[in-house]
């Protein structure tokens, strides 16, 4: 048994944060039916990389899935949604704020019909404040959360990390949010509204920078790989071009120097000692490593129980050995396409049933079966629905 197999979502959100989310929750076990417009789909279905008439992109976040064709423009369509909401646990929509609103699928239309329902907004910028309306991506969050002007080499521009942080850390903030409300409900048998904003993740995920800034006043510069606050913590380039990140403490320092052959002319062993004098470590260490191949080097500091890593590329980390022995690279079959490599959620249970790699639906694939199974609706009514063009 999987821990949410108990639980159905109805998700209306499109793109990547929301639907990120919608497919962890069906991983763990949760039936999740997508909404997504008739003929078109979800936008990602036409982004590249394309295979067979779908997208890669739109694989990543929307396995495991039912998929059913609705406008939501048309009234019939709408009517199905507030059907729908009635039979399910959660209902997730990242449209703009006030949208659904108009179509009469907003918190209040949808909770009185279902006074347990758990309902998610998650939008750029919450349900309220000036920026209500304002519209923006992932990079846009980044920019302006604060976490791209950490980000960078020292004396260089800022610099956007190689993922999109917002838009999959979102996805995280609403699966805990979801998880939370649902928890709660256990106790009150109330549901509830999450207003979520993409910014207001961002800004907490701060963090670090942030008690630096409520400590210290200190504004954080960008310093590449390096540590504001320990010293060795940064990536080097060693003899062969490769790079290797080293993050030492105090226990690491005396083996750390033994293995690199490091002398100061004063006792760094604290930190506090090794931050003050933080261009001194750093040439050395950054002179020593550029004479040892990578593969040496992380041999000798194994050994020595001192932390480092290799920098991978995305090739070398999903063909490392012990990635692979832990499970996380799989593979889903899917029509025209054949099998295709994916990668599992990172949950390992005792006690439950681990999650597995599920097919992504084909645009409304589950249409039919939904509403007759879900809603009781005949072969009659559902043609009826078509020629409306509401399916």
């Amino acid at each position: 048994m999987k821990p949410l197999q108990h639980l159905t979502v109805l998700d209306l959100s499109r793109v990547l944060a929301c639907p990120f989310a919608s497919m962890i929750l069906a991983e763990l076990g949760a039936t999740v039916i997508k909404v997504e417009q008739p003929g078109a789909g979800d936008e990602t279905r036409g982004f590249e990389p394309q295979l067979a008439r779908d997208s890669a992109y739109y694989f990543a976040c929307n396995r495991s899935k039912a998929s059913i064709a609705v406008n939501l423009r048309k009234r019939e369509g709408q009517d199905i949604i507030r059907e729908l909401s009635q039979k399910v646990d959660v209902v997730v929509e990242n449209f703009p704020a006030g949208t659904l609103g108009r179509y009469g699928l907003d918190f209040a239309t949808l909770s009185a019909l279902n006074p347990k329902l758990i309902y998610v907004s998650c939008t750029g910028f919450g349900q309220t404040g000036p920026y209500a309306h304002k519209k923006g991506y992932d990079t846009v969050f980044q920019a302006m959360g604060g976490l791209m002007s950490l980000t960078g080499e020292k004396g260089g521009g800022p610099v956007k990390p190689g993922l999109p942080i917002a838009d999959l850390t979102s996805g995280l903030w609403v699966a805990i949010g979801i998880l939370a409300m649902l928890a709660g409900r256990e106790k009150t048998g109330r549901g509830a509204q999450l207003d979520f904003s993409m910014l207001d993740g961002q800004v907490s995920l701060l963090t670090l920078a942030a008690a630096r800034y409520f400590a210290l006043g200190e504004i954080p510069p960008r310093l590449g790989t390096e540590h504001p606050g320990r010293v060795p913590s940064a990536t080097f380039r060693c003899k062969d071009g490769k790079f290797a990140h080293i993050t030492a403490s105090d226990q690491h320092w005396e083996p750390l120097c033994r293995v690199l052959n490091l002398k100061f002319d004063r006792d760094l062993s604290t930190n506090e000692a090794r931050v003050e004098h933080r261009g001194a470590v750093m040439q050395k260490m950054n002179d020593s490593i550029s004479k040892i191949a990578r593969a040496s080097l992380l041999q000798l500091l194994d050994e020595a129980d001192v932390p480092v890593g290799p920098v991978n590329d995305v090739a070398e980390i999903l063909s490392d050995p012990h990635v692979r022995a832990r499970g996380l690279v799989g593979s889903f079959d899917y029509p025209g396409v054949g099998e295709f490599k994916a990668l599992s959620l990172p949950y390992k249970f005792l006690g439950w049933d681990n999650p597995v790699i599920g097919a992504p639906p084909a645009l409304g694939a589950d249409t039919e079966r939904i509403l007759a199974e879900k809603l009781g609706y005949s072969a009659e009514k559902i043609g009826m629905l078509k020629a409306a063009e509401a399916i």
